[in-house]
């Protein structure tokens, strides 16, 4: 499978069109961003950690009834997936209080909840992805009645499948944020990446952060905690 031209350039990723119209190379950068591209910088690895660790856990979710976007790892940093168009509804998961949860309603971090909040944002950058609910994205027409009940239902069925993983790797998996898309034949499949830069993970004993917040708040030790995510994950 061959790159050919370039379809976009995010924060973290590049997407390159493939000669079969239906799929797309995604390729995994080092570049790291927070606070709405406020913030930049690099971390060392990160394209790599990333890309295996979206692979892996894409692969796990699938074995388990989860459809995604996911077709072939292609190198370290580099994965065949089919072309979505990418529904703009952010979704984030939250099993403990953290980040904007705690700050936007006045918590302390570190309080678990006895269910999952689910949230859902605008995914629009130049609004600063805010919060809406089911009935402002069927205002905005930003998805169908069945798209967002089946979005719902998958993004639960995957925090449930992800918190025992993690949990078996003695990682508490805090919040994440997950992408949906369609394919061209209209499924809703599970897109975009399952990472340190989407997931909030802290130490099962310890709470010591191993994501991207290490960054965020200059914590020092992104790399290694990237790299202990890794270690962690794959048993090496």
């Amino acid at each position: 499978m061959e790159k050919t031209v370039q379809l976009y350039e995010g924060k973290a990723k590049k997407v390159y069109a493939t000669d079969d119209p239906n799929l797309v190379i995604v390729s995994y950068k080092d570049d790291a961003t927070a606070f709405d591209g406020a913030k930049k910088g690099t971390i060392r690895g990160k394209g790599a950690v990333n890309n295996r660790m979206t692979n892996f856990l894409m692969r796990k979710l699938e074995a388990a009834g989860i459809p995604t976007h996911f077709v072939e790892e292609l190198n370290d940093r580099e994965t065949v997936v089919k072309k979505v168009q990418i529904v703009p509804l952010e979704v984030i998961v939250r099993n403990v209080s953290a980040g904007h949860f705690a700050s936007r309603y006045g918590v302390e971090e570190g309080i678990a909840f006895d269910e999952p909040v689910l949230e859902f944002s605008y995914k629009n950058d130049d609004l600063h992805d805010p919060l809406l609910n089911t009935s402002h994205a069927l205002a905005l027409k930003l998805a169908t009645k069945e798209e967002i009940a089946t979005i719902k239902s998958m993004a639960l069925k995957i925090n449930d499948i992800l918190k025992d993983f993690f949990a078996q790797c003695g990682v508490r998996l805090i919040d994440f944020k997950l992408e949906f898309g369609k394919t061209t034949d209209g499924q809703i499949v599970l897109a975009d990446e399952i990472s340190p830069d989407t997931c909030r993970f802290w130490d099962a004993k310890t709470n010591e952060k191993l994501d991207k917040d290490r960054f965020r708040r200059d914590l020092g030790n992104v790399e290694e905690a990237y790299e202990e995510m890794m270690r962690r994950v794959f048993g090496e």
